[in-house]
């Protein structure tokens, strides 16, 4: 589904059912470099159960149009945006690395509009190293082949993804050549860079008021559990319900355990 958001075309993924903003919304943001398509077993199950389903390509990534834009702040109002255009008051809100930092962003400045939050592979500071920004900027290929290894626990994880004939890491890397080669120029680098930037997660923990959930991966060797911690912590103390859910993966949770991603996001978002 195309939507025009701020006067600019902005592409969700509606998981195969027309959308429809009476029923319950769920909307699913993906991270660095990545588009819709890595929420692809989550979404289509919540469009088939009870939810209205808007999985996003962010400004700038491949059906979205540009400009991309280099802030996390920036990226949670134009959710807003988004939402504002389909007539959407109120959503449950799911986020995967970069995406959960736009998760959390958007309950903290429209805490009236967030139902329910998931941050997945989440990290507070989410940072970036020199190196590796250096190389997402000048040596792309470079970047990807080094974030693809990292994003996956093991060279072929079972029970895998959900069909026989699947390679994860092949799948994962082939998206972000193709982010690559159809979008904006230096993608990759103004996504790791936004994630680099963000200084605003734990005053903007203590704004959030709606029940959050952390699903974290216990072998994610680029947002490991403990980097979750300060998040979970500042939502406690701001008497925000809060629970954390670790499942047996890297950084790829939702490919290399989709059944347990689906479940922790699902029951949740259903109040369960």
């Amino acid at each position: 589904m195309i939507v025009d958001v701020q006067g600019k075309p902005a592409y969700a993924y509606t998981g195969g059912r027309p959308f429809d903003p009476a029923r319950p919304v769920a909307v699913f943001v993906h991270g660095a470099q990545h588009d819709h398509s890595v929420w692809g077993l989550q979404s289509r199950y919540f469009a088939h159960h009870s939810f209205s389903v808007l999985a996003v390509d962010l400004p700038g990534h491949l059906r979205s149009a540009g400009p991309a834009l280099t802030s996390i702040g920036a990226l949670a109002d134009w959710l807003a945006a988004l939402l504002d255009a389909l007539g959407v008051q109120q959503a449950f809100v799911a986020g995967h690395s970069m995406g959960s930092l736009v998760a959390l962003e958007f309950a903290a400045r429209h805490p009236e509009r967030a139902r329910r939050v998931a941050l997945l592979a989440t990290a507070f500071p989410m940072t970036v190293s020199p190196a590796l920004l250096d190389a997402a900027r000048e040596r792309e290929a470079e970047a990807i082949a080094l974030v693809n290894q990292w994003s996956h626990s093991t060279l072929a994880p079972k029970p895998s993804s959900p069909g026989p004939g699947f390679w994860l890491r092949g799948m994962n890397r082939r998206l972000m050549e193709r982010v690559s080669a159809r979008g904006e120029p230096q993608l990759f680098h103004a996504d790791f860079a936004a994630c680099n930037a963000y200084a605003d997660g734990l005053a903007s923990a203590a704004k959030v008021r709606c029940p959050v959930r952390l699903v974290v991966g216990r072998r994610d060797a680029m947002t490991p559990p403990r980097a979750a911690r300060a998040i979970a912590d500042a939502l406690g103390q701001a008497g925000v319900p809060v629970d954390t859910v670790t499942l047996d993966a890297g950084h790829a949770l939702m490919t290399e355990q989709p059944d347990a991603t689906l479940d922790a996001l699902y029951a949740f978002a259903s109040g369960r």
